[in-house]
């Protein structure tokens, strides 16, 4: 578990740091990200918040709110708590037409930052439990790397950067072609920030 932790937050932040993003949009408060390597898509969101880094980071640490901005998480529950910085999760997401609805198991690895300028740290990838194989009602998807990256500017606002690597097959709402579902992770950005604020 140690060993998955680690490799949760560290994904991340390798993949925070990679070079080659290039920038697909941008809106006020909201600038799109997108990164090709191989069959893996990756984007990152960077959104602007007039909060404090650490309500952010204790806002998007509880992915039990997320149905509250996420549009895409239906349902949320903890399977585990592992940890104060821990948790497992079970997800279920809305059925596209014509499909099964996806459900993940994931976990979420929350970590504060060591030194001043480091971010908040909320991580994200699929795990697998005996307890909760995959069901027939369901597709069993897969989550390789996500999380949100949350870097303080002020006392009263931060940048939050949400990021998530996909192969073709996992998140099928974000279609092939960027330029149409810009809309959708744009959508759920705006959402994000009313949230927050």
């Amino acid at each position: 578990q140690a060993y998955l932790s680690y490799s949760n937050v560290a994904a991340l932040a390798h993949l925070a740091a990679k070079p080659g993003w290039e920038i697909t949009r941008t809106l006020d408060d909201i600038k799109i990200w997108t990164h090709e390597e191989g069959d893996a898509l990756s984007f990152k969101v960077e959104m602007q918040v007039k909060i404090p880094s650490p309500l952010a980071f204790s806002l998007l640490s509880d992915f039990t709110l997320r149905q509250e901005w996420d549009k895409h998480f239906l349902t949320c529950e903890v399977l585990q708590a592992v940890s104060e910085e821990e948790k497992i999760y079970y997800v279920t997401s809305q059925p596209r037409r014509g499909h099964k609805p996806q459900d993940f198991v994931i976990l979420v690895s929350q970590r504060q930052p060591c030194q001043p300028r480091e971010p908040y740290t909320v991580a994200v990838r699929s795990v697998t439990l005996r307890a909760v194989p995959p069901s027939p009602e369901f597709s069993r998807s897969e989550i390789l790397c996500a999380g949100f990256r949350i870097h303080r500017k002020s006392s009263s606002s931060c940048t939050v950067c949400y990021f998530n690597q996909v192969t073709s097959g996992v998140m099928p709402y974000l279609a092939a072609n960027l330029a149409g579902s810009s809309k959708s992770i744009e959508d759920t950005a705006l959402e994000c920030i009313k949230f927050l604020e």
